[in-house]
C-alpha cells in the first residue's frame, strides 16, 4: 500500500469524526457515505475496504473502538466479525479440495469415521458446505465453556441424528458449520482450523485475521456494542429454528479472553475490513494473488455453483447457497450474477465479484439487527457499485 494509507481524508468544516486511510477519487462517494454513517449516529467505529484486481482502491477507517468513545479506531484495530468468519472456514476447505485432499462428493465418514452414526452414514461433504446436512444446531443446550471444548462438541455431533433428510433442503448451520468443516480440516491436515488458516492463508497473504486470537492482540480489539434490545417473535424451543438458535449461547461476554482465544470458527474470527478484503481478493481474482497460487478457477467455479435456491428453513428467507457462500439473489442489486458473499451478526460483510475482480468488506463495532439489511453497509455498497458502473 502507498504512504497515503495513514493520512486523514477528513474534509475541513465537516462535523463527523476524522476518516483516515486511502480512497481513490473515483470512489469519493463511498468515503462520503462512510462519513455520513457517523454523522447520522449509526456508527461508533468502523472500517471499509475495497479492492480491484487485488489492489486496494479504498481502505478507510474512523471513529472509536470503545463504547465510551475515548479510544480512536486505528489502522490496525480489529474486532469480532461473527459469521463473516465462515468465509474463511470455507476457504480452508476449498484449499484442501483444490489439492485433491478433500472430495466434495465423498462421504464425510471417509475422513471422519466416527461421524457415521445416528443416520449420518450417507452424508457427503457437499451437504456440509451447503448447509443441507440436517445438523443446523445441537440437540442439547450448550454453555460457553462447552463451545470452548472442541473434542466435546465433536463427540456431540458424532452422536446426533440429522433433523431432516440430508441433502434435500438447506437450513443455516449457524454454529455447527465451523465445527463440521473445521473437523474435516483437522482430520485431513492434522491442524486445528485456526492453525491451518493461519499457516496456509493468513501468513502467506499477510492478512491480519485470526480464528483463535492470541492475547498479545487484545489491546487493539474494538469493544463490541450490543444492538438495541428487540422483542423477538415467539419461536417454539423444540423446533428446528428454536434448537438452532437457543441451544447455543451465540452472544458471549463482549470482552471475554476465553472467547477470543477459542477456535469457534463459525463465530469468533477477529479482523478488520482490510484483512477480509485482502483474503476476499484471492477469491475475486481466480485463486491467485501477488504471485501466490492458492486455488484454481475451477475450484472457485464449483464453490459458486448453486446448490440450493429456496426458503432456508432456519433463516426463513430465500437463500441461494453455493458451497459455503451465499450467491447473488433478488434481495440486493449486483454488478454481476456470479457475485458471492456472507456476513456476520451485527453487520459485518464480505462480498466478492469474480467478473469485475472486485471485493469489498465492512467491519464495525456497533452491532445492529435490521431484518431489512444493515443500512450502513447498504449505503456503502450502493455507493461503491454506483461508482463501479460509471
Amino acid at each position: 500500500m502507498n504512504e497515503k494509507m495513514s493520512d486523514s481524508i477528513h474534509k475541513p468544516g465537516m462535523k463527523y469524526p476524522d476518516i483516515h486511510g486511502y480512497c481513490d477519487q473515483r470512489f469519493s462517494a463511498v468515503k462520503d457515505a462512510f462519513a455520513n454513517n457517523f454523522e447520522s449516529g449509526l456508527e461508533v467505529g468502523a472500517s471499509f475496504s475495497a479492492t480491484i484486481d487485488g489492489e486496494y482502491v479504498i481502505d478507510i477507517w474512523g471513529g472509536y473502538s470503545d463504547a465510551a468513545q475515548t479510544i480512536h479506531w486505528e489502522r490496525d484495530t480489529i474486532t469480532n466479525v461473527y459469521s463473516t468468519t465462515k468465509t474463511m472456514v470455507t476457504l480452508c476447505a476449498l484449499v484442501l479440495i483444490d489439492r485433491g485432499q478433500l472430495k466434495i462428493d465423498s462421504l464425510v465418514s471417509d475422513y471422519w469415521p466416527e461421524f457415521a452414526q445416528a443416520g449420518k452414514e450417507k452424508i457427503i461433504v457437499r451437504w456440509l458446505l451447503s448447509h443441507s446436512a440436517g445438523l443446523s444446531g445441537f440437540n442439547v443446550p450448550l454453555s460457553l465453556e462447552d463451545m470452548y471444548d472442541w473434542d466435546k462438541i465433536i463427540r456431540i455431533i458424532e452422536q446426533q441424528e440429522p433433523w431432516w433428510e440430508p441433502g434435500t433442503k438447506s437450513g443455516y448451520h449457524m454454529v455447527t458449520f465451523g465445527y463440521l468443516v473445521g473437523e474435516l480440516v483437522r482430520r485431513i491436515s492434522g491442524k486445528s482450523i485456526g492453525t491451518f488458516f493461519r499457516d496456509e492463508v493468513a501468513i502467506p497473504l499477510g492478512a491480519d485475521f485470526h480464528i483463535g486470537l492470541a492475547e498479545e492482540h487484545d489491546t487493539r480489539v474494538a469493544e463490541l456494542i450490543p444492538p438495541p434490545s428487540m422483542e423477538p417473535p415467539y419461536i417454539e424451543p423444540d423446533s428446528i429454528i428454536g434448537k438452532t438458535l437457543f441451544n447455543t449461547p451465540i452472544i458471549p461476554g463482549y470482552s471475554d479472553r476465553a472467547w477470543r482465544a477459542a477456535e469457534i470458527p463459525s463465530s469468533d474470527g477477529h479482523g478488520n475490513a482490510r484483512s477480509l478484503a485482502r483474503i476476499g481478493s484471492l477469491l475475486a481474482c481466480g485463486g491467485k494473488l501477488d504471485g501466490l497460487h492458492f486455488l484454481s478457477q475451477a475450484t472457485i467455479d464449483e464453490a459458486i455453483t448453486e446448490q440450493f435456491n429456496d426458503i432456508d428453513i432456519v433463516m426463513g428467507v430465500p437463500i441461494r447457497w453455493g458451497l459455503g457462500f451465499g450467491l447473488a439473489n433478488k434481495k440486493l442489486d449486483y454488478l454481476n450474477p456470479r457475485t458471492f458473499y456472507w456476513g456476520g451478526f451485527g453487520g459485518s460483510w464480505l462480498e466478492m465479484d469474480p467478473d469485475s475482480r472486485m471485493c469489498f468488506s465492512y467491519v464495525m463495532n456497533k452491532l445492529e439487527l435490521d431484518p431489512n439489511g444493515d443500512k450502513r453497509m447498504i449505503a456503502l455498497r450502493n455507493s461503491l457499485l454506483s461508482a463501479m458502473r460509471l
